[in-house]
């Protein structure tokens, strides 16, 4: 039963997309940590969000490059750097059309993790770690 176990839980590791989940957990509990933290201490969201980017990007690039795309390459990272710059001019924008209805920015920034997550990923993998 326990190999059984064991054998199913190594298949499941071996999806891509499945480390991409459990891979984006970790970074975004970092990554929204860190932008709460921001938010609480009455920093503005533009500058919480660049914060909070900036300190994630060589977390996430680590992690997403190598638990994910199995890529140690640290010459992508200005790529990766592009794909956060797109990512957070989203969430910018998305946040600024959540405080246009008086939306509270920690719950808007929880609705907009999932597709900006989903974003990332497909940037990820189209342009930075394409041989992963």
């Amino acid at each position: 039963m326990i190999s059984w176990l064991a054998n199913t839980v190594k298949k499941i590791w071996m999806i891509q997309f499945v480390r991409f989940l459990i891979t984006g957990g970790l970074n975004t509990l970092f990554g929204y940590g860190m932008f709460a933290l921001l938010i609480l201490i009455n920093v503005h969201y533009v500058l919480a969000v660049l914060v909070a980017q900036i300190c994630g990007v060589l977390f996430n690039f680590k992690t997403y490059g190598y638990i994910v795309f199995k890529n140690k390459n640290n010459r992508l990272i200005l790529r990766f750097v592009g794909v956060y710059v797109i990512t957070y001019l989203i969430t910018i924008g998305l946040l600024k059309v959540f405080a246009i209805y008086d939306v509270n920015k920690l719950i808007a920034g929880a609705i907009i993790l999932l597709p900006v997550s989903g974003i990332s990923f497909i940037l990820n993998r189209k342009f930075v770690f394409k041989n992963g």
